[in-house]
């Protein structure tokens, strides 16, 4: 648990040792759904500040973040790539096209580290299963806590992060010094795994083998050599995703929390499952798709007998797929992508709704005879 006051809440036990190891994708994708729980306008953040959070991942999980070249020389070669990519899901549970962002309105003020926000009935929203997605969610969070985490073997209904609105991700109405997605990159750490780099007690056990020992958590943003416990001429490894440092000043996993990350695909692992989940089937990059939708459109709706798909920028989406579903998300129509408009024949499918897939985002028109 990430928390601006020194909290130790434990939403379920550390996982458990996995025993075996299995050879893994050279990157790992993982689908992620992102559950907006909101109460007021401020609290039902922007789709991209969805995103913002989700490059930030990608970035600290492959060791691609700009400030990876500030890890001190003491530590560099330390420093770890995860090899794990987080995608915007674009096939939802009923097999549906859907950008991978979920909003539900709740009548509760805010919430507390005691899982509501995980379910409709306590006015929170219902996770994804657990197999196939990375469950996200965000609202107002109290108690003193920017977010927390269930650990690896925790209960399918509790499983998934959960983080403060005005703490996941990077856009403007994120709070300093928690306004870098820091939170959710050590949140997410907890969820494949991994301890407080501290171990949780003075001078603890983290159980990774190249993190040095410190006396506790790390406030502020410090510089320098700080040595604490037997931690050596190095000091402490106060820029670890793990401690509590602020955002802008943590920026590496080990190489030790990265082997530890990885047991949990293993082939009886906690999340050996989501190896094979396809439910972010054809993401494209989410910094470059962010603004494909916006720019197509779908005329006339409802249509009868065909449908005109016009693209404003069809080198974004040349040599793309576009899918037409039908309400039960299976593939009525589909075709490549040549040219700026499409036309697509309706004729032979029912009345009803339908969705247009273009690029990893849909549209949804009807269909009337």
């Amino acid at each position: 648990m990430r928390s601006i006051l020194l909290i130790s809440i434990f939403i379920c036990a550390l996982s458990v040792e996995a025993t075996s190891q299995k050879s893994s994708p050279e990157v790992i994708t993982i689908p992620v759904v992102v559950h907006v729980v909101y109460n007021n306008t401020q609290q039902n953040i922007s789709d991209d500040q969805v995103r913002s959070q989700i490059l930030v991942l990608n970035k600290d999980y492959r060791k691609k973040n700009a400030d990876a070249s500030y890890i001190p020389a003491a530590f560099k070669n330390l420093a770890g790539d995860a090899h794990i990519e987080f995608k915007l899901a674009t096939i939802d549970p009923a097999g549906m096209p859907t950008n991978g962002i979920i909003r539900k309105s709740t009548s509760e003020a805010s919430f507390a580290a005691d899982d509501k926000i995980k379910s409709s009935l306590t006015g929170g929203d219902d996770g994804w299963n657990r197999n196939q997605y990375l469950n996200l969610w965000t609202g107002n969070i109290t108690g003193g806590i920017l977010g927390y985490a269930s650990a690896p073997g925790c209960a399918a209904a509790k499983d998934g992060v959960v983080i403060r609105y005005n703490a996941f991700g990077t856009t403007s109405n994120v709070q300093p010094p928690f306004n870098k997605g820091r939170t959710a990159t050590h949140e997410i750490g907890h969820w494949f795994g991994l301890r407080h780099i501290w171990g949780d007690s003075p001078c603890g056990d983290d159980r990774i083998e190249d993190t040095p020992p410190q006396a506790g958590p790390t406030r502020g943003c410090p510089s320098g050599v700080i040595v604490t416990c037997t931690s050596g001429a190095s000091g402490n490894m106060y820029m670890n995703f793990m401690d509590f440092t602020d955002d802008a000043c943590t920026s590496m996993f080990t190489n030790g929390q990265v082997a530890k990350i990885h047991e949990v695909f293993a082939a009886d692992g906690a999340r050996y499952a989501l190896l094979s989940s396809d439910k972010a089937a054809g993401a494209d990059d989410i910094a470059a798709s962010s603004a494909i939708l916006d720019n197509v459109s779908v005329y006339p709706n409802p249509a009868v007998n065909e449908l005109k798909v016009s693209f404003n920028w069809q080198d974004d989406l040349t040599g793309k797929q576009l899918i037409i579903y039908n309400h039960l998300g299976q593939v009525a129509r589909q075709a490549i992508i040549t040219k700026k408009e499409m036309i697509i024949n309706l004729s032979g499918l029912k009345s009803g709704i339908y969705f247009i897939s273009c690029g990893g985002r849909a549209r949804k028109f009807l269909k009337i005879d």
